[in-house]
Parts: C-alpha cells; sequence; structure tokens
C-alpha cells in the first residue's frame, strides 16, 4: 500500500476457468493522499494472462491390446491420437508427436505419422512363414512427446524427462490369431496292410498319419468313414480317433472276404481330407477237415476176405482252405491187431475203408467182437517232413463202430458186465413255493369265471322268458326246463281278446257349503271331485258308453286274462244300477252337462 507495488499473490492457471475463456484481469486501484479522508484518485489496471507450456500431453490410457488374424492386409490398426491430448491453452503449447515406435517384432509395424499417432501393420503376417518366428504376440512401444519448451515438471510419476522435453511411453501388445488356411495331409497317397486271418480280435494293424500346415499344428482327428461291413458285422475295424491306430473288431476270414477296402477320414475340426485303407486278409490254414459221415457203425461176418470194401464204406472229406490231395488218413484208436486201413491212405479226398488182416479166434489172437475206431484226417499230405513241424495243421475226426458177427459154430466168450440204470424222481423243492401258489390262484379265477358266466346265462334267460314263465317259475327251477318252455312259449301263436271298458261322466251327487266363503259346492260321492253350484243347475248323471280293445295274448293264458273284465264285481254292478236310475230322473231339457269325465 506504500510503495504501490503490485504483485501476483497466487499461482494463476490459465486453463482453469474463467481465465481459460476470458484471459484477462480486471482490477481498480485507488490512490489517497491522507489516511484521514483526504482526496482520492482511481485507475483500472488490466492484467493479460499469458499462456505457457506448464501441461505435458496427458493419455486416457497407456496400455492397449489388440487381436488381427494372420494374413490381414496392411493397414491402420489402432489411432493414438483419439486417447491423448495437451490441455494448454495456446496451441503453440498444446502440441504433441508420437515417437519412438520399438519392440519385438516392431518391423512390421510402423506410424503414420507423428503427429497422426495412427499404428500401422505394414504387411500382412502369416505365422507358417519361416521368416516369421512363430511368435503370436507383439510387445511395441511407443512415446509420447511435447513439443514446446516445458517450464513445470509433470506431477504425473510416468514419464521421461529429457532436457528440453517431456514424454510419456504407451504400451501396445498385438496378438495374431491364427488361421486354419490348410488341409490335412496324410503321409502316404495310400495305406496297405496284410494281415493274416488269425489274428486276435484287438490286435493293432497298422497306423495312418495326418498333419497340416497350420501354426501352431492342428488337432487332427481320425474316422473311418465307410468300409469295412461284412454280412455279420456293420465294422470290424476301429480306428483310434488321436493316433490313427487301426484295429479288428471281429475275427477275419480268408475264405469269405480276402480283401477289405476302408476310407479313413483326417479332419482339424475345420477341414478335412480322406485316404484309402486296402485290408489283405492272407491265407492260413486255420479251417479243419469235415468229413462224411463222422459216425457209422455197421456188422461185419468173421470170415469177411482180406482186402474187401467193407460194406462198401468209404469217407468223404472236405476243407475250406486246403486242397483235397492234402488229406492224410489213419486210425489212431481202436484198431487192434491192426485188421482195418484205409484205401488211400493220403493224396485224395474219399477214402474206403479196408480189412487189412483176417481174424483168429480160434487161436485166442483176437478177443474183441467190437471195435471202436477213432480215425484222423489231417491236411498236411503236400507238406515236408521239415513244413510239418513249423506250419499250422489242423485235425478232423471220424468215428466208426464195427461188430463182428461170429459164424454159428463159435463160441464167443462173454465177459461178466454191469448195467447202470439211472431213476429219477421228482421231489418238491422248498425253492418252488410259487408253484402250488399259481396253481391254487389260477383254479380260483377259474371257479369264478365259470360261475360267472352261469349267472349271465340266468341273467339272459330270465330277460327273455315272458311274464308268464316268471311268474310259474316255482314249478320249473330246472334252468334246461325253463329254456326249453321259453322257446314253445315264443311259437304260440297270437290270439285276439275283446276287452269291454266303461266310460263314465263325472256326477256330482251331493254338495255342502263352504266354511269360509259360505258359498254350496258339489261333490262327487266316489273321486271327491268338486266344483262351485250354481243357483239355476241340478244334477244331472251321463249315460254311460261302451267300447271294445283288442290286445294280444303272449301266454297260454290269454283266453282267462279276456274273460276276467266281463265278470263285474258286485259293487260295480250296484253303482251301474244307480246311474241308471239317476239318468231315468233326469230332465229332458234346460240341464247342462259338465265336460268332466273319468275313465273305470
Amino acid at each position: 500500500p506504500a510503495t504501490g507495488g503490485l504483485q501476483v499473490t497466487g499461482r494463476i492457471d490459465r486453463e482453469a476457468l474463467p481465465l481459460r475463456l476470458h484471459p484477462n484481469i480486471s482490477l481498480i486501484v485507488r490512490v489517497e493522499d491522507s489516511p484521514s479522508g483526504g482526496h482520492t484518485s482511481e485507475m483500472q489496471i488490466t492484467i493479460i494472462i499469458n499462456d505457457i507450456n506448464d501441461n505435458s500431453p496427458d493419455c486416457s490410457r497407456y496400455s492397449f491390446r489388440r487381436e488381427v488374424n494372420e494374413n490381414t492386409p496392411a493397414g491402420i490398426l489402432l489411432d493414438l491420437r483419439n486417447y491423448c491430448e495437451d490441455i494448454d491453452v495456446d496451441p503453440s503449447n498444446n502440441q504433441f508427436n508420437f515417437t519412438g515406435l520399438s519392440g519385438f517384432g516392431s518391423n512390421n509395424f510402423a506410424l503414420e505419422s507423428t503427429v497422426s499417432g495412427r499404428l500401422m501393420m505394414t504387411e500382412s503376417i502369416d505365422l507358417e512363414n519361416s521368416a516369421n518366428p512363430g511368435v503370436e504376440v507383439y510387445s511395441l512401444t511407443v512415446r509420447v512427446q511435447d513439443n514446446a519448451y516445458p517450464h513445470y515438471s509433470s506431477k504425473y510419476p510416468f514419464y521421461i524427462s529429457f532436457d528440453i522435453f517431456l514424454c510419456y511411453i504407451i504400451y501396445i501388445y498385438i496378438r495374431i490369431k491364427p488361421v486354419n488356411e490348410f488341409f490335412p495331409v496324410f503321409s502316404n497317397i495310400s495305406y496297405e496292410f496284410n494281415i493274416p486271418e488269425i489274428t486276435k480280435v484287438g490286435s493293432s494293424i497298422g497306423r495312418v498319419n495326418a498333419r497340416d500346415k497350420d501354426w501352431p499344428p492342428s488337432v487332427i482327428t481320425y474316422s473311418i468313414v465307410a468300409g469295412g461291413s461284412t454280412r455279420d458285422y456293420t465294422s470290424i475295424f476301429w480306428i483310434s480317433p488321436t493316433k490313427g491306430d487301426v484295429k479288428i473288431l471281429a475275427r477275419l476270414d480268408y475264405e469269405t472276404t480276402q480283401k477289405h477296402f476302408l476310407t479313413v477320414q483326417a479332419s482339424d475340426q475345420e477341414k478335412t481330407a480322406t485316404v484309402s485303407v486296402t485290408v489283405n486278409v492272407l491265407e492260413v490254414n486255420d479251417e479243419e477237415p469235415v468229413c462224411s459221415p463222422n459216425f457209422y457203425s455197421f456188422q461185419i461176418p468173421v470170415s469177411l476176405a482180406v482186402g474187401t470194401n467193407i460194406n462198401g464204406f468209404r469217407i468223404q472229406c472236405q476243407d475250406r482252405d486246403s486242397d483235397p490231395r492234402s488229406f492224410r488218413y489213419f486210425i489212431n484208436e481202436g484198431n487192434v491187431n491192426n485188421h482195418f486201413t484205409f484205401s488211400p491212405s493220403a493224396g485224395s479226398n474219399i477214402s474206403r475203408l479196408i480189412l487189412a488182416s483176417r481174424f483168429d479166434y480160434e487161436s485166442g489172437l483176437d478177443t474183441n467182437w467190437i471195435y471202436r475206431l477213432r480215425i484222423y484226417v489231417t491236411d498236411d499230405n503236400l507238406l515236408s517232413a521239415r513244413d510239418r513241424a513249423t506250419h499250422l495243421i489242423k485235425t478232423g475226426t471220424v468215428t466208426l463202430s464195427i461188430r463182428v458177427i461170429p459164424n454159428p459154430t463159435t463160441v464167443i466168450t462173454t465177459t461178466p458186465g454191469f448195467t447202470v440204470v439211472t431213476e429219477k424222481e421228482n421231489l418238491y423243492s422248498a425253492s418252488a413255493w410259487y408253484v402250488p401258489f399259481i396253481i391254487t390262484v389260477s383254479s380260483l379265477l377259474l371257479l369264478g369265471l365259470l360261475g360267472y358266466l352261469g349267472l349271465l346265462l340266468a341273467t339272459w334267460l330270465r330277460t327273455h322268458c315272458p311274464p308268464a314263465l316268471r311268474a310259474d317259475s316255482t314249478a320249473r327251477k330246472d334252468v334246461f326246463t325253463m329254456y326249453i318252455f321259453c322257446s314253445v312259449e315264443k311259437t304260440k301263436p297270437k290270439k285276439e281278446v275283446v276287452v269291454t271298458m266303461t266310460k263314465l261322466n263325472t256326477v256330482f251327487d251331493g254338495e255342502a257349503r263352504d266354511p269360509v266363503t259360505g258359498k254350496m259346492y258339489e261333490f262327487n260321492t266316489r273321486s271327491g271331485a268338486r266344483r262351485w253350484k250354481k243357483s239355476n243347475e241340478l244334477l244331472q248323471p251321463v249315460p254311460v258308453k261302451q267300447g271294445t280293445a283288442s290286445a294280444s295274448d303272449y301266454s297260454g293264458q290269454g283266453m282267462d286274462r279276456a274273460e276276467a273284465p266281463s265278470k263285474k264285481e258286485p259293487s260295480e254292478k250296484r253303482r251301474e244300477k244307480t246311474t241308471e236310475t239317476q239318468l231315468a230322473a233326469k230332465p229332458s231339457a234346460g240341464q247342462s252337462e259338465q265336460p268332466g269325465q273319468a275313465e273305470i
């Protein structure tokens, strides 16, 4: 106040309101020449606030994450200027730019210009390209710096201070998403597996393999889409979905199918590829010779000549996987003293039974009268002795029962024996408790059903018989008799009956006074009918009318019913006489009749 020096007492913020809109400050200064009230003078001072670069660029985000598909064409990925600003008012102070793009893989990216702040991808990124290291995530950094000279240090902790500039670091993470571009490719154009027909079920017979060129490598799954079926099985092969191992699910048979053709598909969930697989079934001697007949029984005389084809017997054999010349025949059991042999013994599928030596029972050399021969038929005739030790040989069997019939003079030596008799007896088992229960319940249900059917029959007879039969049912208790009677009654002819009916008008033959109204009324002594009496009206009887009616008789007692109405009871006769007497006394004119009538 004494010197008139004008000072700033607080920091002035040009960017704050109202200075941001009106940067001028107006003051009025008063000068006084005496503190006690002398002369004064006032002057206006206008202060213009100039802007300085006291604010650094500020970004709303300092970390960005973007995803881009591989092989995306070059173009703009991110506009950084939309997220950063400098609040200084003077355009010369709020200018900033973006520089210093760096980081791993930054050669694939660039800034369009330092002013625009647009991050661009310079070329398409192919993860399968050998020039690329196969990196899926790129980490980049961009520096945001102020162009004007800073007068104050920034209040934000994350900045880099140079001699004349303030700058910030923006971190950008770009992930390259792999794209499924390639189809799976099998390692072979086709596959062929050779497998013996006796291979065990569940064994692996081979493996297929497929890959695609995508990076990272796609997960390949395998499946059989065609082939591999037989008459008995829809599919006899299985493939591992992840490894491609092919296994058999059923026994292979060379004699049925020599080759199986499969179509195997490889898929990476989006793209598929197929390959043909051929399975060659290798023949193995796994079939036994089958001979016909395989059992036979016959009798021969003891004097049969040597070299005779016994009873013309021969066996015929076949093998599905062997040549007919591969059969050998030999008797393994029961050929005591070698009396029997087969001719030919090998090299044919047909052989005959021959008596090789005569029987000698007189000297005691032969004691058996019954020979049970067990013949083995093998399929190794075409193999050498060395190959027979290593190759698989199958054997068929035939059983023969031969009884030798002695001459009439031959004494048969008998040996004691025993007979086994097996007896079976049905015993009740405690575990079969339900058997009598089921029988009892079934019997009760059957009896109930029969009773119900009898009730239905009786109801039907009662419904279809006439009333006369039911009235006389005490004399016919037998159901069968009742049924016959119903049939006879229905066949009788109908008869016509004349019934006489009498209709009389209501006759008011009495009169009395009503105790309530005091009026006179007339009444009928039989029916109780009433009417008010007129002063000039007399009692008038109504003449009797007769009529006839016809009815049909439905039973043998129809005539009795027709005659019953014609016989009047004594009381009816008295009523008719009274009516006739009143008719005789009735005046001939000036009388009125009441319309009320009653039928008798």
